[in-house]
């Protein structure tokens, strides 16, 4: 399958700030195979399940202080916004000159879902404030943060640009089917990077693992489900609707490739540094770390011939946060068509609302038909997502990937 076509404008554009940037939005720590271990501990994944986390309806509670305080504090991945403090061009600035509210931007305090999980699950289960007042994080731990009680329901009166601009295929997810809790941030696809100076195309996740031109020169990604919808793939079945014996044969496949030497190793998004210095040559990626970060050209991001895989991440508002009203006047903003078009010309992810492909042109008019950002249904109809998992089969199949990474 071929690539999808980078961005002409946007690209350059990105090339200059690429170097004093340097990570993304799912940057994630280094030493994979420590950070695997340890969370492959049964204490710690019990930290992070929901034994004795569960806040009931009604008991914590805290007070709105957003008509005296106009103040956010918000918490998100790395690279994920255009330049924060840019003077007259940044949508974050807009926003803060446009209605006072003062936003303490916290880049990259989101490294990783688990990892966030960890960091804020002592203070949400113990009904204490995190310190944040919005943060964003991927769909399924989203799911599981509603799950235990931890979130703040939104008052969609206060954000009726939301209700009328986002998109159809993201209004009712089963985990938030009012989308009560939840507004999505971005979107994006998993796929395959591969430097087109040092290798031949890599069009598929088969082509990626065995491969003898690439053995020990890719990386695949440290989110488990990222991952596994590959391999469940590759074994026939479907990433939506599996048996864990399809996912044991997938983990016993993947077990081979570290054992034989063709994953070089697990990891976040910097991945990007290792395809910049040429110690990889291909790995997993998300889609718009490629055009953002490595600046397209050389680095091409292709959806494998096996599909891809789709997610979400969305904006919540924590338990305890004393700032909502604030934070939905912010939402309410980013679901405005020109400020959407806007943040999406910079980090070319998915864009959820509605009429921002209309007025794209203003920002980057290379941007306009960019499959990237507003993907067609036939490039949607190969899309993938993780089926939705209970908590102890999630820890399951968590400790069995945890294992391999560890290897």
């Amino acid at each position: 399958m071929a690539s999808l076509p980078p961005s002409g404008q946007g690209t350059r554009r990105l090339l200059a700030e690429v170097g004093s940037r340097g990570f993304s939005r799912r940057s994630l720590l280094r030493g994979a195979g420590i950070g695997a271990l340890a969370l492959s501990s049964p204490a710690l994944l019990d930290a992070c399940g929901t034994k004795g986390a569960k806040v009931s309806a009604g008991s914590c509670v805290s007070k709105d202080l957003s008509s005296t305080q106009k103040t956010i504090v918000f918490s998100n991945w790395i690279g994920y916004i255009d330049p924060a403090k840019a003077k007259d061009t940044s949508t974050l600035e807009k926003f803060q000159q446009q209605t006072g509210i003062k936003v303490d931007y916290r880049n990259g305090d989101v490294n990783d879902n688990e990892q966030f999980f960890a960091k804020v699950s002592p203070q949400l289960q113990d009904c204490k404030s995190t310190g944040r007042d919005v943060f964003v994080l991927t769909d399924w731990m989203a799911a599981r943060m509603v799950e235990l009680g931890w979130l703040q329901k939104l008052d969609h009166s206060k954000m009726p640009n939301v209700d009328a601009n986002l998109i159809d295929s993201l209004k009712s997810p089963d985990w938030d089917p009012h989308r009560d809790y939840s507004v999505p941030w971005q979107s994006g696809m998993t796929g395959i990077c591969y430097n087109s100076d040092l290798t031949d195309p890599v069009t598929s996740f088969k082509d990626l693992l065995t491969r003898p031109d690439l053995k020990g020169k890719i990386e695949l990604l440290t989110e488990m489900r990222d991952t596994m919808l590959f391999m469940l793939l590759l074994q026939g079945s479907d990433p939506g609707d599996f048996k864990p014996a399809d996912f044991s044969a997938a983990i016993k496949s993947l077990q081979t490739y570290v054992n034989n030497g063709q994953i070089r190793r697990f990891t976040g998004n910097d991945y990007v540094d290792d395809m910049k210095s040429g110690d990889i040559v291909a790995c997993e990626a998300w889609s718009g770390d490629v055009i953002n970060l490595l600046g397209g050209g050389k680095y091409k991001w292709v959806p494998p011939d096996e599909g891809f895989a789709i997610w979400t991440d969305n904006m919540l508002v924590p338990n305890m946060a004393e700032h909502k009203t604030n934070v939905e006047t912010m939402m309410n903003f980013y679901y405005d068509p020109v400020n959407a078009a806007k943040l999406a010309a910079w980090n070319y992810y998915f864009c959820p609302v509605k009429g921002a492909q209309q007025q794209i042109g203003q920002f980057d008019k290379s941007a306009v038909h960019s499959e990237f950002i507003f993907p067609s249904q036939k490039v949607l109809a190969n899309g993938h997502a993780f089926m939705s998992l209970d908590q102890k089969t999630e820890q399951s199949y968590q400790t069995q990937f945890n294992g391999v990474m560890g290897g």
